[in-house]
C-alpha cells in the first residue's frame, strides 16, 4: 500500500501548488467557457503585443484529459523538490520552472518566427498552442541528465524509463495526439538540456525574484497596451520616441519608460 497523498504533497509542496494553479484555472476556463483562442500562444498574437499569452498559455488546459495527462506527469516529476543532495530540491524547482515557463515559449515564437520568414510556412503565423507539456517535457529532461536511473510515473500504472522518456513521449504524443506541439514539446525539451547541461545557470532567489518582477511588468503592461485588460491605475503613453512605451502609475505621477525590441489550427502542449 503507497503512502497516504497528505505526505506526498507535503514532500512536493511546489509541484502540489502548480498543480493546484492549473485545476483552478481549467475549472475558470470551464466556468466562463473561455476558448483557446483567449489564452492561448500563437505568433499573430505575439507580434500584436500579447506577450502575456506566454504565461497565460501554459498554465492553461482546454480539455480534462489534456490536464490530467500533463498534471500526472508533472506530479511523478516532482521527485526533482526531493533531491536536494544532488544540488536539486524546492528552490531549485522553483527557480528553473520559471525560467522554463518563459524560456520554452519564447523558444516556440522563435521557432514560428524562422519558419514563417526564412522558409514561408504561412501555417504556423495562427497556429495557438495552450498547455503546461513545454515545463514537463523541459522536467523530464532536466531528471534524464540528472537522475537517469530514475522511472516516469503516468496514471498510476505506466512507468516509462525516464533517461528515454523525453523523446519516447515526443514521438508518442505525436502520433497518438495529431494536435499535439511538436514545436511546444521540443521547446521544453531543449531548454531542459541548457539547464542540465549548465548553459543556463545561476539561478539564485535573487534572480528568480527579479525575473518574476520583470514578468509581472510586462504581463500587465502587455494586458494593456493589448487593450485585453484596462488597468485604472495604469496609463501608458510614448515619452520622446514613440516606439518606446512609458508606464504611468495614477496617482503617483511617476513615469517608468521600457525598451521594446520588434519581433517579427490549435496545438495542444
Amino acid at each position: 500500500m503507497g503512502r497516504p497523498l497528505f505526505y506526498e504533497i507535503v514532500e512536493k509542496p511546489a509541484t502540489s501548488c502548480i498543480i493546484g494553479i492549473c485545476s483552478a484555472i481549467w475549472f475558470y476556463i470551464q466556468k466562463r467557457n473561455i476558448g483557446y483562442s483567449h489564452v492561448g500562444l500563437s505568433y499573430e498574437n505575439a507580434i500584436e503585443g500579447h506577450h502575456w499569452r506566454i504565461i497565460t498559455s501554459a498554465f492553461s488546459h482546454i480539455s480534462a484529459i489534456h490536464l490530467v495527462f500533463n498534471m500526472s506527469a508533472l506530479w511523478s516529476l516532482g521527485v526533482v523538490e526531493q533531491l536536494g543532495h544532488i544540488g536539486l530540491g524546492v528552490a531549485y524547482y522553483l527557480h528553473h520552472t520559471l525560467v522554463l515557463a518563459v524560456l520554452s515559449g519564447a523558444l516556440v515564437l522563435g521557432m514560428y518566427h524562422l519558419l514563417i520568414q526564412r522558409f514561408k510556412i504561412e501555417y504556423f503565423r495562427r497556429v495557438t498552442a495552450v498547455g503546461y507539456s513545454c515545463v514537463v517535457f523541459g522536467w523530464m529532461t532536466i531528471l534524464a541528465v540528472k537522475q537517469p536511473s530514475s522511472k516516469l510515473d503516468l496514471f498510476g500504472f505506466l512507468s516509462l524509463p525516464i533517461s528515454f522518456a523525453p523523446f519516447e513521449s515526443l514521438i508518442f504524443t505525436s502520433i497518438i495526439v495529431p494536435q499535439a506541439s511538436f514545436l511546444g514539446h521540443l521547446s521544453g525539451i531543449v531548454v531542459g538540456y541548457a539547464i542540465a547541461w549548465g548553459l543556463i545557470h545561476g539561478m539564485n532567489n535573487y534572480w528568480a525574484i527579479s525575473m518574476l518582477g520583470w514578468i509581472v511588468v510586462v504581463f500587465v503592461v502587455s494586458l494593456k497596451r493589448s487593450g485585453a485588460y484596462d488597468f485604472k491605475f495604469l496609463e501608458i503613453e510614448s515619452v520622446t520616441d514613440p516606439s518606446l512605451p512609458s508606464v504611468r502609475f495614477l496617482g503617483s505621477g511617476r513615469t517608468l519608460q521600457m525598451s521594446s525590441l520588434p519581433v517579427e489550427g490549435v496545438e495542444i502542449v
